[in-house]
């Protein structure tokens, strides 16, 4: 399936009037009745403002309260445009080319970015199952004479994938079994076949779950249809795309860009959706309008 090409979107959204013309089409989509005289109506656009008005008592309807463009000053166009670049890209965004793409300050380009990847984190809440694949890894942290796993200031993040299917990752703060066991058991559902290697912490899977392993410690990789080699691969590209996109990133904001890397795997089957999935999961539903969500669904459920 084609992507969404930048031609389409220069198409569909040639200025910030037909940005907002498309938020107000989620808010009319969820609000056919006016809240204020009950009547089904059709709303009709303020100029100057980002506002739009019932035809039949004239309330005044706000259709980015609740999302990030709210109290922003920045068109609604470089907005659109900072989402295009998210979902067109397969390696990520930095900041400092949101920068220089928009033609805005650094500052407003990297709370452009993190507010984004708050909203990527928002796809998928399901249980995995059927073939699945755990592995942790270790990121950054790296001290000269000491590489590896046993360096200082590594970050700890759990990932599990759904053959085919989803991954979904979380920043841990260890790899125990008392860390990691509950978050398996939380987001994956009973019966699965899980594989793994042979750490300590998955040892004690079943019999809630088909487990099999594989022995890394020995140099075996795939024993008939039992390997982690999804998840590894998985595991390659973020950290190949973070030491060429972003070269380093806290563990501050780890689960962040863990978001946006779980999106744009989510849906590598749907590439010409990416763009108009994400702009739904930045409006609010219809319950919620008045505030933004918050919680990151789309992360690894905590026990």
């Amino acid at each position: 399936m084609e992507r969404y090409s930048f031609y389409q979107f220069q198409q569909e959204f040639p200025d910030s009037d037909a940005c907002l013309a498309k938020i107000m089409g989620f808010y009319s989509r969820n609000h056919p009745v006016c809240k204020k005289c009950g009547r089904e109506t059709k709303y009709h656009r303020i100029t100057k403002r980002r506002a739009y008005a019932c035809q039949f008592c004239g309330d005044h309807v706000y259709p980015c309260k609740g999302t990030p463009f709210e109290k922003s000053t920045t068109p609604l166009h470089k907005w659109f445009y900072a989402i295009y670049l998210f979902t067109s890209t397969r390696h990520g965004v930095s900041a400092k080319e949101l920068e220089r793409q928009l033609g805005v300050t650094y500052k407003c380009a990297w709370r452009m970015a993190h507010q984004l990847r708050d909203h990527m984190a928002k796809l998928d809440t399901n249980q995995l199952f059927g073939e699945i694949e755990i592995d942790e890894t270790y990121i950054g942290g790296k001290r000269p004479g000491k590489p590896g796993r046993g360096a200082g200031g590594k970050t700890v993040v759990l990932g599990i994938t759904q053959r085919g299917g989803s991954v979904r990752t979380k920043v841990i703060p260890d790899a125990k079994r008392s860390t990691i066991e509950p978050v398996i058991r939380k987001n994956v559902r009973k019966g699965s076949k899980v594989n793994t290697d042979e750490w300590t912490a998955y040892k004690h899977l079943a019999p809630d779950y088909d487990h099999r392993t594989v022995l890394h410690g020995i140099k075996q990789w795939v024993v008939g249809t039992c390997h982690t080699n999804s998840i590894e691969g998985y595991w390659s590209l973020f950290k190949r795309s973070v030491l060429g996109t972003h070269v380093h990133i806290s563990a501050k904001h780890m689960p962040k860009y863990l978001a946006e890397f779980d999106f744009r795997y989510n849906t590598r089957k749907i590439p010409h959706r990416m763009f108009a999935l994400l702009l739904e999961l930045l409006h609010p539903k219809a319950s919620v309008l008045a505030m933004p969500q918050k919680q990151s669904c789309s992360r690894l459920e905590s026990a």
